[in-house]
């Protein structure tokens, strides 16, 4: 199992973040590449949850999002083309004094399959690098929609 930690600092509120994390309209590839128009699906969604499967280039999961405490999204995997067992994703957002956000995220993978441990391997050595790069793109994208939405926005 490979447990990867990532951290940013951003201007984005909390509830921008959590607005971005569950805004499973089309386009959410614009700001999370891996979830793209063609693999998003969503099964069932309540006010603080949703099954929702999604993925993109021929890997995908099937996930329960719970934000029932909006400061810690938890996104459980149920079912994968690779990831099993205790894979998924937590996000923690703690808003400082300062009126920056601090999101710190944790990514597990266990691979369920050969190409899915051999992915967890790759993941393991230095996908944290790769991880932490798309991770960053996502935040800088939440900023400029809200940045936009404000520019737009005269009140």
């Amino acid at each position: 199992m490979t447990t990867i930690h990532l951290h940013q600092t951003t201007t984005a509120t909390p509830a921008q973040i959590l607005a971005a994390l569950t805004d499973f309209g089309p386009g959410r590839s614009t700001i999370f590449p891996n979830s793209t128009d063609e693999y998003l699906r969503v099964h069932s969604q309540g006010p603080d949850h949703v099954d929702i499967t999604e993925g993109s280039r021929g890997i995908w999961e099937r996930l329960h999002y719970n934000w029932s405490d909006p400061h810690r999204i938890l996104m459980t995997t149920t079912d994968s083309n690779l990831w099993g067992g205790n894979s998924g994703h937590t996000y923690t957002l703690t808003r400082k004094p300062n009126g920056t956000t601090d999101v710190d995220a944790i990514v597990v993978r266990e691979g369920k399959n050969i190409k899915g441990r051999l992915l967890e391997i790759v993941l393991g050595a230095g996908g944290r690098r790769v991880l932490a790069k798309q991770f960053g793109q996502a935040i800088k994208a939440i900023e400029a929609r809200h940045q936009d939405a404000s520019a737009v926005d005269p009140s």
